[in-house]
């Protein structure tokens, strides 16, 4: 009798174990780590290509990445977006694309090396830049088309270009700029550099470079607002890294720092 009941001692504890063993595996099962957290397993280096007008927030953004992910490393290429699209389609080497218009995210996608459908993360809208101070009292497109006035713009094929052509062909204004800038940073440093009196640029830059800069804003602006499209690349290197740090850019903690940038939100 003593033997039967330590026997059905034992049964009772191993299934005890049993369950608990089967708990502690649902659990892991279930558990989901936080985009590009410490649990997602990332690792190696990540090539992010990025239109210059996300320099300063993609530089965050990739440091707080590098944090939460020990042992990686994210390596940016900032430029005009219609530029960097042609890069990829070259065959350059890179695991993310960021474009400062959904037009050149097109241009990927239709030669097949987007991996996935782009999500738009952020929105962007003109400002006109002056020198600190706007000693010519620039209040509006119109004020741009003085004999004496120098303006840069963005070309036309850059997203900055294409949406000041937009904003100037909704205010019926014609400008004759005296230089066309391959991306937003090249039009905003000839105000910089005293070279122009005026330049179109993202709002965005305009926040970057405030001891040197006033953004005037205008109302054609609201109908000239670009969206940022984001995709992991077919042929990426790192796609687990790509899809990483795109989730990170989607998530909470990178839009924050994008909203903090000016950037709208989609």
């Amino acid at each position: 009798m003593g033997a039967r009941r330590f026997r059905s001692a034992l049964a009772a504890l191993a299934a005890l174990v049993v369950l608990g063993l089967s708990g502690c595996g649902d659990s892991a099962d279930t558990a989901s780590p936080q985009p590009g957290g410490s649990g997602s397993g990332v690792t190696g280096t990540v090539t992010v290509f990025a239109a210059a007008s996300l320099t300063e927030s993609f530089t965050t953004i990739g440091k707080d990445f590098e944090a939460a992910n020990p042992g990686v490393k994210v390596t940016f290429s900032f430029g005009g977006s219609s530029a960097l699209a042609t890069q990829i389609n070259q065959g350059a080497p890179a695991d993310v694309f960021a474009s400062a218009a959904p037009a050149n995210m097109k241009t990927v996608t239709d030669a097949g090396n987007g991996d996935g459908s782009p999500s738009t993360f952020v929105k962007n809208q003109l400002v006109i830049a002056v020198p600190k101070g706007n000693p010519d009292g620039v209040t509006g497109l119109t004020d741009l088309t003085r004999p004496d006035a120098k303006v840069a713009l963005c070309a036309e094929q850059v997203p900055c270009g294409a949406a000041a052509k937009k904003a100037l062909t909704a205010a019926g204004v014609k400008l004759t700029p005296v230089t066309l800038e391959q991306d937003v940073k090249g039009a905003l440093s000839k105000v910089k550099l005293g070279e122009v009196d005026a330049a179109l640029v993202y709002r965005t830059d305009a926040r970057t470079s405030t001891a040197d800069v006033d953004g005037i804003e205008f109302p054609e602006s609201a109908g000239a607002i670009n969206d940022y499209p984001i995709t992991v690349l077919k042929s990426a290197p790192n796609k687990a890294g790509a899809a990483a740090f795109v989730a990170y850019v989607l998530s909470d903690t990178g839009r924050s720092v994008l909203t903090r940038a000016g950037f709208q939100a989609p």
